[in-house]
């Protein structure tokens, strides 16, 4: 019961997609923080390297950076061959890599809809494949292995802006993510989801030109997420802490799903 052992990670081997930038670069953090080797990837390959490095001297722990695209399978393969040339086996998947697309009803495109269904759903079910016998060779019944799939509220309530095809896509993530677990589960490996609701971000930060004093007052908490909001539930799910939670979506959004009257997102 020691807070230790209870909510340890140190020594464990994961991967974060899309994890130099945003939500990722947190979980990323937190993970680095707290002893646990990452791999993280991006497309930009410069600006993937560079994080990488900046985060293996801050938290002294190796941050390894595989440039890649993770929106075709060609891109996927080459992902996964490179991870298994390095690892024997991973502990935590985090399926972070996703896009969005706002366009009017009236003219919304086939590329915006394409674009982000294929990032945020397709690759995140080919990526976890790819993945699962590195999961599989971790896994056990006292330590089974962890995948997390980030979702948003966008998925969960209906957002204010005009992004059909992603939060039709984030739905989607939460119900491939009890999908996932009811078949991974009997492997030894739990698929969680989580919601993140207003975090800073390169998603979110354009569309409110980074100011978001007017989010922040309209949230029940009165402030956007932190980087300890969103590592600390990652690290909870892939702890001792979070090994009886199978198939859930947890919500990280200060409120707004389950206690806002009206949409805040």
């Amino acid at each position: 019961m020691d807070i230790n052992n209870l909510f340890s990670v140190e020594g464990k081997v994961a991967i974060v997609t899309g994890g130099s930038r945003g939500i990722g670069e947190m979980i990323t953090s937190g993970f680095l923080a707290n002893g646990v080797k990452v791999y993280i990837s991006a497309r930009k390959a410069p600006a993937l390297i560079e994080k990488a490095k900046e985060l293996s001297q801050k938290y002294n722990q190796e941050c390894i950076p595989i440039p890649c695209d993770l929106s075709s399978n060609e891109g996927i393969e080459e992902f996964t061959n490179t991870i298994t040339q390095k690892e024997d086996g991973i502990d935590f998947l985090v399926n972070n890599a996703g896009a969005a697309w706002a366009e009017p009803y009236e003219t919304f495109s086939e590329q915006g809809w394409d674009k982000v269904m294929n990032l945020n759903v397709k690759s995140m079910f080919f990526i976890t494949q790819k993945i699962k016998p590195l999961l599989t060779k971790r896994a056990s019944v006292d330590d089974p292995s962890r995948v997390i799939n980030i979702g948003s509220i966008d998925g969960l309530n209906v957002p204010a802006l005009e992004t059909f095809s992603y939060s039709a896509s984030k739905a989607a993530v939460h119900h491939l993510t009890r999908v996932m677990a009811a078949k991974l589960v009997k492997e030894n490996i739990l698929v969680n989801a989580i919601a993140p609701g207003p975090y800073p971000s390169m998603m979110l930060g354009p569309a409110v030109n980074h100011d978001y004093s007017e989010i922040e007052k309209r949230n029940p908490r009165h402030r956007v997420g932190t980087p300890e909001d969103i590592a600390g539930l990652a690290i909870f799910l892939c702890s001792r802490a979070g090994a009886y939670t199978v198939g859930e979506t947890i919500t990280s959004d200060g409120g707004i799903v389950k206690t806002a009257s009206h949409n805040l997102s």
